[in-house]
């Protein structure tokens, strides 16, 4: 387990070291803003490129004795996660939507925040199914429901798991295409309606 928690915390250091020697130039980062929720409240916007980031310390509000809920005040959204996800991380990652028009095609034309809710016991050797949310704007949501871009090669789009006045939230096509597991028991949590939004 400390080799696990030293390799980790490696990679981060790592991964830190290199985002700084990143050219600025690149037209294309991985990430953009990311947002941390911690158990203050208070929130921290950071520029990256890496393609991930992993966040401890996320807040959590016990709002039910056997519940844990994951508070996202940035986009506006509450997730409620089982007790046995107590310890969870946060990853951020981005989506890319792609042009279908001719002159375009295969473009990036369209991009956002990708939310993936970590299983505490997940590792690397090991991963387990994360909750993937994607954070669209309605506009950005409107465009790709009438086929203005697309986002990977699934042949049906992401499904909507909810709305607030400002973003829509949803679960990616075919995400647990691979099943790893505990792929069964994030289904089951999707399908109990535990995203919920958050109106500011």
């Amino acid at each position: 387990m400390k080799k696990a928690c030293g390799f980790v915390m490696l990679f981060i250091l790592v991964s830190i070291v290199l985002v700084g020697c990143v050219d600025e130039a690149n037209t294309s980062p991985k990430n953009e803003n990311v947002q941390q929720t911690e158990k203050t409240q208070s929130e921290q916007i950071t520029d990256t490129d890496q393609k991930e980031v992993v966040i401890d310390g996320v807040k959590e509000d016990d709002a039910e004795e056997n519940a844990i809920n994951y508070t996202n005040n940035e986009y506006g959204f509450k997730f409620s996660l089982p007790a046995s996800w107590e310890g969870y991380q946060i990853v951020l990652e981005k989506w890319e939507g792609n042009s279908v028009k001719h002159q375009n095609q295969g473009g990036v034309v369209e991009k956002g925040p990708m939310i993936l809710i970590r299983h505490p016991e997940w590792k690397f050797e090991n991963p387990r199914q994360d909750i993937p949310i994607m954070v669209f704007t309605h506009h950005q949501w409107n465009s790709l429901q009438q086929g203005v871009f697309h986002i990977g090669a699934a042949p049906v789009g992401p499904k909507e798991l909810d709305r607030n006045h400002k973003y829509v939230f949803a679960l990616p096509a075919r995400y647990n295409y691979a099943f790893p597991p505990g792929y069964e028991e994030v289904e089951k949590i999707i399908g109990s309606g535990a995203l919920q939004p958050i109106e500011k």
